[in-house]
């Protein structure tokens, strides 16, 4: 079942939210130091990771499923978010630089449309990255954040799922040691957790956090011909709508 995303913007929005985002933005940008001119794309609940490669990239997106609902974002200029079908996806093949995909394999089911898709609309250079809570980890067993909705996933099942629709998985890394908790103390003392488990009890970690790259060299993905066939499919989403404004009733003479 997914976690709807008014819910999960109500989550990045607390200060335990801000913190998580913090922390993994710190990871996405040691595995992607520099995307100047690269096209970044989103998949799920992106949207908190994505404004720092705003006016770097040459262009950044967001899409999420249907079943998750959407958002207007950003809050200024045109919106970057539109609602899709997961298994769909309104983006032509070999068009993106860098996927992210994060809080949108909640189920097995997922697994299969979401990388066969990242690997249509990926470039051959193309880099993808997932950010899945950690079965071992202790914020997979806690409702009380998004990441202790849906399953969770080993990295041995990742890497698994990534060599078998043709990625290469790169490197790895957990995040997350700090126990979820809006405790002021545990917050503020994040960042030491996050020393001292990446040190001495990584296998603990929230979220494992998975780069791949596309694999060209073993043909193409069965399926890709009725993929093919429903092309003009993949075009249909939907963009979230902006916020209303107030409209001015005209007064009666």
């Amino acid at each position: 079942m997914y976690t709807k995303a008014i819910d999960l913007k109500e989550f990045y929005d607390t200060v335990q939210g801000r913190v998580v985002q913090r922390i993994l933005r710190h990871h996405l940008r040691r595995f992607w130091p520099d995307i100047k001119g690269q096209r970044v794309l989103g998949i799920g609940y992106a949207v908190p990771f994505l404004r720092p490669f705003i006016g770097e990239a040459e262009r950044v997106a967001c899409l999420m499923p249907m079943q998750q609902g959407a958002i207007f974002w950003p809050g200024e200029g045109k919106g970057l978010v539109a609602v899709c079908d997961e298994g769909e996806l309104p983006i032509e093949t070999n068009s993106v630089d860098r996927l992210l995909v994060i809080h949108a394999m909640n189920s097995v089911e997922n697994v299969d449309s979401i990388l066969r898709e990242a690997w249509r609309v990926l470039v051959g250079q193309g880099r993808l990255v997932m950010i899945v809570p950690n079965r071992s980890g202790i914020w997979a067993r806690m409702d009380n954040t998004p990441f202790g909705h849906g399953a969770p996933y080993s990295l041995g099942q990742i890497r698994h799922f990534l060599k078998e629709y043709m990625f290469v998985p790169e490197r790895a890394e957990r995040a997350l040691f700090f126990p979820p908790s809006s405790s002021r103390l545990m917050l503020v003392t994040s960042s030491v957790w996050e020393k001292i488990g990446q040190m001495f009890f990584n296998a603990f970690g929230g979220v494992n956090i998975v780069e791949a790259t596309k694999q060209l060299y073993a043909g193409t993905l069965v399926g890709a011909p009725a993929a093919q066939a429903a092309l003009a499919a993949r075009r249909r989403f939907l963009t979230a709508p902006g916020p209303l404004s107030r409209v001015k009733t005209p007064n009666k003479a």
